[in-house]
């Protein structure tokens, strides 16, 4: 199966597999007007592929077949801060009282 992936500029991370190039029937009118213009980055063979970008395969062919489309998140952010307040012994949230 061939797939098509493209991002967007108004998410850093964000994915949009379509089943093949400009193929985006499938795809809700409202993600697509969140989604912006997208820009294609690559065509993917998946048979030939156990992962893409650390996601198992079969779900995003299962997610094509079944949806149309499957959408890849960007990870969420660490919170640094809270990282090096818990380091230190701190609260993670910095006390807003002062």
């Amino acid at each position: 199966m061939l797939c098509a992936v493209y991002k967007t500029r108004k998410k850093a991370g964000m994915y949009l597999y379509v089943p093949g190039k400009e193929a985006f029937d499938e795809v809700p009118e409202v993600l697509m007007s969140q989604f912006g213009k997208p820009q294609l980055v690559m065509l993917v063979a998946l048979d030939k592929h156990d992962t893409l970008a650390g996601i198992e395969k079969d779900v995003v062919k299962n997610s094509l077949i079944e949806k149309g489309f499957y959408l890849q998140m960007p990870p969420k952010e660490e919170d640094l801060l809270s990282v090096h307040r818990k380091a230190q012994g701190l609260s993670p949230y910095v006390d807003e009282k002062r």
